[in-house]
């Protein structure tokens, strides 16, 4: 492990009259060059991606003493690798989005010739969570370094010790004026959210997630939201539970549920709901044989949401749920070392808490459906979610239920891929956000495509200018056919 990203570094926490200083650095740089050539931009990647790579041993160190118990093997394929992706794909794709884009002119005013130029905004702000600390700071942050800009950074406080590896690797690849890491409490997260940015991306709760629009709407800030909520997994009746149980058991579990695009409930054709939870259960146990003491498995992050996750449960149960624990521990063991075992509820209800809050943990609730419109309009009476997913070989219901939802974005017979795919957005609709970024999505969220005209030598203006003469009538008829 460096040194200077040593577990123990410690974390600068700064004031709002510190942030200003901050911000207003980096806004006198982007003034001196607010065009940055691609070479820069490249430069810039380049240095990210360097950092990634000589500091992800002591990056993974930290977030999982930060979490109590996460595998190395995990963060690396969810973190690491995700955002090491990105970076070599903006860098194939640079030199072409760059490029202005011609669009199409009205006749009437031709040979004129109209585009699109993209510019920077500026500075881009942005606010990531503790579930994933790296991917979720560092992913945007890679369009926000394409498109040009500058970025101040606030990572969680729930995960202190990457927090201060972050910022202390930043500060040595970067100037402070090109991107900076600061550190603090929701203090410094409620000061951070104030700042009159160009742009700034928040990922996650959305109850946080209004008081950060809010906040930033008094500097008419634009704002990407990355938030959450209820992603239903539609088990169809024409799947095959064989062949999906593990891949719907894997997109639940990694991380122990604490992703934001995790399936949070299952709708499950009636006849099938025992089957369905004797296949999901064998999937899970077969990912992870044992909970407690597996390295595999990663702990709740603190001690205040395991006891929000088993509330919910306790909940439940007193409302009449079926509980089914994967592996019954008692309280006590489970608290010592926050790795808790998968939970699926049977006969829920929609006053549970379980089904009304976002569950952000290893606990499924199972809700059985009669046909196909039922489960749609279940999904339809919720929030708009972040994901959704189907499983099922029927392409008449897939595109059913893909013309008939609405949701962030749609993983089919999977969970969890759309994300990774660097050339489709990510972001969600509604409750569970607006904005969205990776690849060139994020190109262009941080960048203003600039209109521009660009007039002939040979116009034809004039026939439109006063003082007008009789035939100006016929004139504008003329030209109404061609505009």
């Amino acid at each position: 492990m460096d040194p200077s990203l040593s577990v123990a570094a410690p974390s600068v926490s700064l004031a709002s009259a510190d942030l200003q200083k901050l911000l207003r650095r980096q806004q006198q740089a982007f003034l001196g060059d607010m065009s940055p050539a691609r070479a820069a931009r490249e430069d810039r990647l380049r240095r990210l991606d360097h950092l990634i790579e000589t500091h992800a041993e002591a990056f993974a160190a930290s977030i999982s003493q930060d979490f109590g118990t996460r595998s190395p093997v995990e963060i690396r394929i969810t973190e690491t690798m995700l955002v090491r992706s990105g970076i070599r794909h903006a860098l194939r794709h640079l030199a072409t989005w760059m490029k202005p884009r011609r669009v199409g002119t009205a006749l009437a005013y031709r040979p004129g010739r109209s585009m699109l130029a993209p510019q920077p905004l500026g500075v881009v702000g942005i606010i990531s969570p503790w579930n994933y600390p790296l991917q979720l700071a560092l992913a945007p942050l890679i369009g926000a370094l394409a498109a040009g800009n500058r970025a101040m950074l606030k990572p969680s406080e729930l995960t202190p010790l990457f927090s201060a590896a972050l910022q202390a690797a930043v500060a040595a690849a970067f100037s402070a004026d090109e991107v900076t890491v600061v550190t603090g409490d929701a203090a410094v997260g409620k000061a951070f959210t104030a700042l009159p940015l160009d742009h700034l991306v928040f990922t996650g709760s959305t109850a946080v997630g209004r008081e950060v629009a809010q906040a930033a709407a008094k500097n008419l800030t634009p704002v990407t939201l990355e938030l959450g909520g209820k992603s239903p997994a539609i088990i169809d009746a024409s799947c095959n539970l064989d062949g999906v149980a593990d891949r719907l058991a894997w997109g639940k579990l990694i991380n122990a549920g604490q992703t934001c695009i995790a399936p949070d409930y299952a709708l499950v054709p009636r006849g099938d709901v025992e089957r369905f939870v004797q296949v999901l259960r064998t999937s899970m146990l077969r990912l992870y044989p044992t909970f407690r003491g597996n390295p595999d498995y990663t702990s709740i992050v603190s001690e205040r949401h395991l006891q929000r996750l088993r509330a919910l449960v306790e909940d439940a149960r007193a409302r009449g749920a079926r509980v089914i624990e994967l592996e019954p521990s008692p309280d006590a063991v489970v608290r010592t070392e926050r790795q808790l075992a998968p939970t699926l509820l049977l006969d829920v209800s929609d006053e549970m808490r379980v089904m009304r809050e976002e569950i952000f943990g290893p606990i499924l609730p199972i809700v059985a459906y009669d046909t196909l419109a039922d489960a749609l309009g279940f999904v339809n009476q919720q929030d708009r979610p972040l994901a959704l997913y189907w499983f099922g070989a029927d392409r008449a219901r897939r595109d059913q239920v893909l013309a008939g939802t609405i949701a962030g974005g749609v993983s089919i017979n999977d969970t969890l891929l759309h994300f990774v795919q660097e050339g489709l957005p990510f972001g969600g609709v509604g409750p569970s956000g607006h904005g969205h970024y990776h690849g060139k999505f994020g190109f262009r969220q941080f960048s203003k495509e600039k209109p521009v005209f660009l007039q002939s030598r040979f116009s034809g203006g004039g026939i439109i200018r006063p003082p007008y003469k009789a035939s100006i009538g016929r004139v504008l008829g003329w030209l109404s056919h061609f505009t």
